[in-house]
């Protein structure tokens, strides 16, 4: 039987290591071992309550945070608690002393009428915890129904 070459070994290796094609996890995984750039974030408000809404309506909610550590600030993951609410983030490196923002997209069409609270949860390479939770609620009046 023919020995392989050594290069094939390799070139499956290699393959092996990018499984999902993009290198995101592989990136989210090295970020997050990497406890030495472990850096320290402070959020302006961490719950935050956006009043009272009519049923239907979509409203944003504005979460500030800083780089309050001495390395750069990844968030790996911010992912909302429920279907009502999608999320936009500041992405790449936020260096030290730096500032960014996440933004919750909340669609009342997605809940009931009456008091609401939900959640987004975002996970970074931060020495205070690697997951951070921020909440966010409201009233949502049920619309008055048209009548003739």
């Amino acid at each position: 039987m023919k020995q392989m070459p050594v290069c094939f070994f390799l070139i499956l290796i290699l393959f092996s290591s990018c499984a999902n094609g993009t290198g995101e996890k592989t990136e989210t995984a090295m970020i997050q071992s990497d406890t030495a750039s472990y850096t320290t974030m402070t959020f302006t408000d961490t719950v935050v309550n956006f009043g009272t809404i009519n049923m239907g309506e979509l409203t944003k909610i504005r979460f500030e945070f800083s780089n309050t550590g001495n390395h750069p600030l990844y968030l790996t993951e911010v992912k909302p608690g429920c279907g009502c609410t999608v999320a936009e983030y500041t992405k790449g490196a936020i260096p030290a002393g730096g500032k960014g923002t996440i933004i919750a997209a909340f669609d009342s069409n997605k809940a009931h009428p009456g008091t609401v609270s939900k959640n987004i949860y975002v996970t970074a390479n931060t020495s205070n915890g690697l997951l951070h939770t921020l909440i966010f609620n409201g009233e949502i009046r049920e619309q008055p129904s048209a009548t003739n």
